[in-house]
């Protein structure tokens, strides 16, 4: 193989083949061509005498239609021999029958087929003529075996032929690699370039945000801001103080409700059920219900309760629950004060946060801070991507000499002797 190549790419042993990275396609194509010549040429011959064998063979296998047995044969050896003789004739005619292209390679198939079918008939209904006709059968295996040895020299030649596309394919298989590889290394450092921009515009912004950030902080109306958040912080605290009062007398009535809600509907007392449970269910809310609906709901409520208690149905446990139901108007007015005085502390304390919340000074502050977030983790995510990129580039780097040794490799082994590369083509870094 190594003396064909040689001879077919007319390479001395003393020179090297000196190629650029643009130049191994079309040496490639170059090479691929001349071995594609050179086997068309080696098949010419055989294909020629194939396409005589064939003919003649033919001609023999119609022959054998006017055959005369020789009549001193065993009966049964002439019965079978004319049974089987149409048989074989139109097996053999059949594989004789297939198309022979001009193609070399398609040629080559279509003979390995019409030999084999001349085979099977040869072992198959030829078998039974071996007797009743020794010399045309003898004379037909000889036509199929000159097809036989003409196609073994064209597997020879389609051999070296094949040998040399596959080196080809291999060839391309590694350049593209390359190629690839190189351009991938090459679109690394724009793309980092892309990364370096984004990373700069944002510690450019961030810069931008920290002055402006120190300015507004500095900001003469931030005083009295700071005297606003003082009086909302003092509202708050009065709101939540009414809040758990109010809650702490709720729990406590509801405690003794709901006893007297199971009482009446043991008793079926419809309409007193209704009452209570209606009186329990806005103590037990979570959200302050208006003064009115609570001070009618005890005012209908707490007297069904304290019938209870009068009759000995309810026992108070603590004192607690009897200071709540020792007076009940006292009890009622005080829940109902506690809910007005909550819903206006409430509606204070909302009025004040939105105040704070609409200064000009305050909400820039907020959009800086927000943006600032957004901006620090952006550039965190820039940051780890360009530590990505390093490393992923630093592979790729070290990858892509062992990539030119495979492409030189599978040259080498094309051409049969040695290749250089002049990387006329650099890539950066």
């Amino acid at each position: 193989m190594l003396k064909f190549l040689k001879s077919l790419l007319g390479s001395a042993p003393d020179k090297h083949i000196i190629l650029t990275l643009g130049e191994v396609p079309s040496w490639l194509d170059e090479q691929e061509t001349a071995a594609r010549e050179t086997f068309h040429e080696e098949v010419q011959e055989p294909i020629g005498n194939i396409r005589n064998a064939a003919a003649n063979l033919q001609l023999m296998v119609n022959n054998l239609k006017g055959a005369e047995q020789d009549p001193e044969n065993h009966p049964k050896i002439r019965s079978i021999a004319k049974n089987s003789l149409p048989l074989f004739i139109r097996a053999m005619n059949t594989s004789l029958a297939k198309d022979l292209p001009d193609d070399p390679e398609a040629f080559y198939t279509s003979a390995v087929e019409c030999v084999k079918g001349c085979l099977n008939a040869i072992r198959g209904q030829g078998r039974y003529l071996m007797v009743a006709f020794p010399e045309e059968m003898k004379e037909t295996k000889t036509g199929i075996d000159v097809i036989g040895r003409e196609i073994n020299v064209m597997t020879k030649a389609i051999g070296r032929f094949k040998e040399v596309t596959t080196h080809a394919d291999a060839a391309r298989t590694a350049y593209a690699a390359l190629c690839d590889s190189r351009k991938n290394l090459e679109r690394s450092f724009g793309k980092e370039e892309r990364i370096k921009a984004r990373i700069a515009e944002i510690a450019e912004r961030l810069e931008t945000i920290a002055i402006e950030t120190a300015r507004l902080s500095a900001d003469p109306s931030l005083e009295a801001i700071d005297a606003e958040r003082v009086r909302c912080a003092d509202l708050v605290r009065q709101r939540d103080e009414h809040l758990r009062h109010y809650a702490s007398l709720a729990m406590t009535a509801s405690h003794v409700i709901r006893k007297a809600e199971k009482i009446a509907t043991r008793k079926h007392l419809s309409k007193e059920v209704h009452i209570i449970k209606d009186a329990m269910d806005i103590l037990s809310d979570h959200d302050v219900a208006a003064a009115e609906t609570v001070a009618r709901a005890l005012d209908m409520a707490c007297p069904l309760v304290q019938t209870m208690i009068d009759e000995g149905d309810i026992v108070l446990k603590n004192k607690e629950e009897r200071a709540v139901f020792s007076d009940t108007g006292k009890f009622s007015g005080e829940a109902s004060g506690l809910c007005t005085r909550y819903r206006e502390l409430e509606k204070q304390c909302r009025e004040a946060e939105e105040g704070l919340l609409s200064h000009p000074v305050l909400a820039r502050l907020r959009s800086l801070e927000r943006e600032k977030e957004q901006l620090e983790s952006m550039h965190v995510h820039e940051e780890q991507g360009h530590k990505e990129l390093l490393e992923w580039r630093t592979k790729l780097q070290a990858s892509i000499p062992l990539l030119e040794e495979e492409l030189v490799k599978k040259l080498e082994e094309m051409a049969g002797e040695t290749v250089q590369f002049q990387m006329n083509e650099p890539v950066r870094g």
